[in-house]
């Protein structure tokens, strides 16, 4: 007979649940030997905890889980997406709101582009947003510089592969010229590392503006460049299929009106 699962979840879930970074970050702090559980140190992500566990984490008891939550954010071009950046570079999470609790990002912007980031307090959350079988389509305006034509655009809605990586197909609106550059809307459900800057100087155009504006069901609509707005628990609940036992941050009380006399 099998061995019964034991009991709790992975040690690396729960430190992503509480917020201190996504799963496959904190199976690189667990096998760095930061983790302590019960007073012993541990360096395999491969074992079960409950909530009867002490854990530690840096020498530091692990914070009980904090409701999981989902922010909008409008990253202005000029900012890299790092909690640190080596160059001495502005990042993101320097430039939020000081009322902001710890966050993780979902995904990237590169330093140039801007537009809607998500941004969470849940390393599973974030884990389950990034996971490429959730084929979430990711929409950017991108303004290119020249005179493109409908035509230049098909090598990128079939789909190719530059420098050894391969771009699924991009669906692909070539929208107004104006001036010397052109704007199109770009479709794509993978979003690599500077995919669609690398893929359209494949076929000769050169990008120079790219903004995010919807990430699956979630859009930048009118938030303006900096600006932070956070998504509702029960649209998260909704939109992202969550378990049953998902509990969600409490709904922020309004504060009441008065009624002039």
């Amino acid at each position: 007979m099998a061995d019964k699962t034991p009991p709790g979840d992975r040690i690396a879930k729960v430190l992503a649940r509480a917020g201190l970074a996504s799963r496959r970050e904190a199976e690189k702090i667990v096998e760095a030997g930061r983790v302590t559980v019960n007073g012993e140190p541990i360096t395999s992500p491969a074992l079960n905890v409950t909530d009867a566990d002490a854990i530690t984490v840096d020498g530091k008891p692990l914070a009980a889980p904090e409701p999981p939550r989902l922010w909008l954010y409008h990253k202005p071009a000029g900012l890299v997406t790092t909690e640190r950046d080596e160059k001495g570079r502005e990042t993101v999470f320097a430039n939020l709101p000081e009322d902001m609790p710890r966050v993780m990002s979902v995904g990237r912007l590169d330093l140039n582009s801007e537009g809607l980031l998500l941004l969470t307090n849940d390393g599973e959350i974030k884990r389950r947003l990034e996971l490429p079988s959730t084929g979430w389509v990711r929409k950017y305006r991108v303004r290119l510089h020249g005179t493109p034509e409908d035509k230049d655009f098909e090598p990128l809605r079939k789909g190719l592969t530059v420098e050894g990586v391969k771009y699924q197909p991009m669906t692909i609106t070539l929208d107004r010229q104006q001036g010397a550059n052109a704007w199109a809307t770009v479709s794509l459900r993978e979003g690599k590392n500077r995919e669609i800057r690398r893929a359209m100087e494949a076929v000769s155009l050169t990008v120079n503006r790219l903004l995010r504006v919807s990430y699956g069901p979630f859009r930048l609509g009118e938030l303006k460049a900096g600006a932070v707005e956070e998504i509702k628990s029960r649209i998260i609940r909704d939109q992202l299929g969550l378990d049953p036992d998902f509990k969600p941050a409490p709904e922020p009380k309004k504060k009441p009106t008065r009624r002039r006399r």
